[in-house]
């Protein structure tokens, strides 16, 4: 058996060198590629069921699109309706004018040189998603308008495949072709729409009640193929329906679980996907031409990372978030490959020109890992320079943030993030009137909150420039609710840069990331993982019938000796809490006694300094604000005090009150 031979060399292969570069901290996408390039026809020819392995990747492929989709939702597909469609137009657009200028220039004609463009403007979904998903970074806002463009890309190769043979002189009815195309698209929409709203939710609830593991895969994954393959022979792409069968699936309560079943096979079949691009590559003419690939691969890196970067900039997205878009976005696709075969088709890529196409694309592909692992340094730097050279930054926060909203804030709080934990926190604030202003990095989300009222920014809050604006000099505390860690740690030292005194409150998924963020400065980190487990064990104690106030008191000692745990190892503490005043402490408490103990007896009769280790700074009664507080001053049923003394001496007197 051929094929099963092949596998077996495949996956051999792939094992030794993946596992080499794991030991080296390289990404894994890079071992698949080398693999190819080894065992493949141009290589040590170990592999003869060639278009075998090439069905196989187109799996993967299948299979990638597949759980993106999933992850998403039509909803969120929505929120980037704007980057997908003039974003991708903007990129695609300008690259293939670009390119096919750069082509022309060099003695090619124009024909070639416009589907040159063509090949150069797409870019690859399959390494730029599974690179971002890898590094935790596909909710970041670079990734998600990476995503909206390499959808349009994605839709905008069907149309370049049907102009291929009017550019190359073909007689062809392409008027009646673009709108077969417009026609199909529609019923593609509608059947999404009818799909994910009436059918599917209600046949993956039929298939779920079975309790049928087996079934619940089979159904899945039927139903992937059968969208795929159903796009596909009404002239679409295989990747389209699998993206818009993950699309229909998510909106039914199963995406999750589907999802957890679908990875084994898809990280498996994506991995022959990258074999079968390295198969591609002709090692005697790389070897022979190896400069000018390399210069080649340059030339593409900065072309095509400034247009898409570009195209990102016009839709006011912050200059940090542009670049880092256009550095994901850089290399060639394998898209490109279907559309290249089409072009040796019609004569309009000679065999030369289709290799050094290939070496290009494969090197690109290669780079892209390390690209992306390096954008958050390159970004800065590219933006440092920049401020050197004068160049005005195109941030967004221009045109969105009023020029007097700094010196309105002072003592406020600043909400880094505004998704489920940073909406519940500014309701708080709302109800408790206390001054905020959140900083978010969804263009919708701002302009829909700003609609209704909200005090909202559309900014980086990695960027010092956006820090300032909200006037986190003067704020009295700041809490990070974005989930991408990288960005966390920038924020944090940013904030840290110029303000000390600041209480920092951090949103962190997991427990093993909160040590580093409170030696960076944060005062306090929530891990969600450790959140989630307090919540788990207090549901399964009040199933035991456990008493309401021993959970309450398992849960407080849980969370007291963790997060002690966690700030062992921190710096000392921040400089409005020094050593010397470690058991300074100010909270505020309300009266909510009926006893006759406190309550209408003047405070020189108390004696709360003396019996319980407590002083009164303040007292708020209803909108009077009695600062002044003199020996004979009562206390009344509902009054605010605000209180000084050491944390256990508070507590005693606070439950006193109760």
């Amino acid at each position: 058996m051929p094929l099963l031979q092949d596998i077996l060399i495949l996956l051999g292969f792939s094992v030794v060198i993946v596992f080499v570069l794991q030991r080296l901290k390289l990404p894994s996408i890079i071992g698949f590629l080398l693999t190819g390039v080894i065992i493949g026809p141009y290589g040590l020819s170990l592999i003869t069921a060639v278009e075998q392995v090439e069905i196989l990747s187109e799996v993967g492929v299948i299979l990638l699109l597949f759980v993106i989709g999933m992850e998403l939702s039509i909803k969120e597909l929505t929120s980037i309706r704007k980057t997908v469609f003039i974003g991708g137009l903007l990129q695609v657009g300008l690259t293939v004018g670009v390119a096919a200028l750069v082509y022309n220039l060099l003695g090619n004609s124009w024909n070639e040189s416009v589907f040159v463009g063509f090949l150069f403007s797409l870019s690859s979904t399959a390494i730029v998603l599974k690179t971002l998903q890898d590094r935790q970074e596909i909710s970041a806002p670079h990734a998600r308008n990476a995503l909206a463009i390499l959808i349009f890309q994605d839709i905008i190769v069907v149309p370049m495949m049907l102009v291929t043979p009017m550019i190359a002189g073909e007689s062809s009815d392409i008027g009646m072709d673009i709108f077969m195309l417009l026609v199909k698209s529609a019923i593609v929409v509608v059947m999404t729409y009818i799909s994910a709203r009436y059918i599917v939710p209600k046949l993956m609830h039929a298939v779920a009640k079975t309790n049928s593991k087996e079934l619940f895969l089979l159904v899945t994954i039927t139903l992937c193929f059968a969208i795929a393959f159903f796009t596909a022979e009404i002239g679409l792409s295989l990747a389209l329906g699998a993206f818009i069968a993950g699309l229909i699936i998510s909106e039914s309560e199963y995406s999750h679980q589907a999802t957890s079943i679908i990875l084994p096979f898809r990280e498996l079949f994506t991995s022959f996907f990258f074999v079968s691009v390295g198969m591609l590559l002709d090692l005697s003419f790389f070897i022979n031409n190896i400069p000018i690939i390399l210069l080649l691969v340059f030339v593409v890196l900065i072309l095509k990372s400034t247009v898409a970067a570009i195209a990102v900039a016009i839709l006011k997205y912050p200059t940090k978030t542009a670049i880092l878009t256009g550095l994901s976005l850089f290399q060639v696709g394998e898209f490109a490959f279907i559309l290249s075969k089409i072009g040796i088709e019609y004569n309009l890529l000679t065999p030369q020109t289709n290799q050094y196409f290939l070496s290009v694309s494969i090197v690109s592909m290669i780079l892209t890992p390390f690209v992306i692992i390096f954008s958050e340094d390159i970004a800065e730097k590219l933006i440092s320079i920049s401020k050197k050279l004068g160049i005005k930054k195109t941030d967004a926060t221009n045109s969105i943030i009023e020029e007097n909203i700094k010196d309105k804030l002072e003592n406020h709080l600043v909400i880094i993030g505004y998704g489920i934990n940073g909406s519940n926190l500014a309701k708080a604030a709302t109800a408790s009137k206390i001054p905020f202003i959140v900083i978010e990095m969804d263009a919708e989300t701002v302009k829909q909150e700003k609609e209704k009222g909200l005090p909202i920014i559309f900014g980086d809050a990695t960027n010092h420039h956006i820090l300032d604006t909200v006037n986190i000099s003067q704020a009295r505390a700041a809490v990070i609710a974005i989930s991408e860690n990288t960005a966390t740690e920038s924020i944090i030292k940013n904030i840290r840069a110029q303000s000390d005194s600041l209480y920092l409150v951090v949103r962190t998924r997991y427990v093993a990331e909160t040590s580093e963020l409170l030696a960076l400065g944060a005062d306090e980190v929530i891990p969600e993982e450790f959140e989630t487990s307090i919540q788990i064990f207090g549901h399964i104690l009040h199933n035991f019938l456990v008493p309401e106030g021993e959970i309450e008191q398992l849960i407080e000692k849980v969370r007291s000796d963790n997060y002690r745990l966690f700030k062992d190892e921190l710096k000392p503490s921040k400089t409005y809490r020094p050593t010397k005043l470690a058991d300074f402490n100010i909270s505020c408490v309300r009266m909510n006694t009926d006893s006759n103990k406190f309550l209408g007896k003047p405070l020189n009769d108390l004696h709360l300094r003396v019996n319980y280790g407590i002083n009164i700074l303040v007292i708020k009664r209803k909108d009077d604000v009695l600062e002044s507080i003199q020996p004979t001053e009562v206390l009344k049923q509902g009054d605010i005090l605000y209180i000084q003394g050491s944390q256990s001496n508070i507590e005693q007197f606070r439950k006193l009150i109760k």
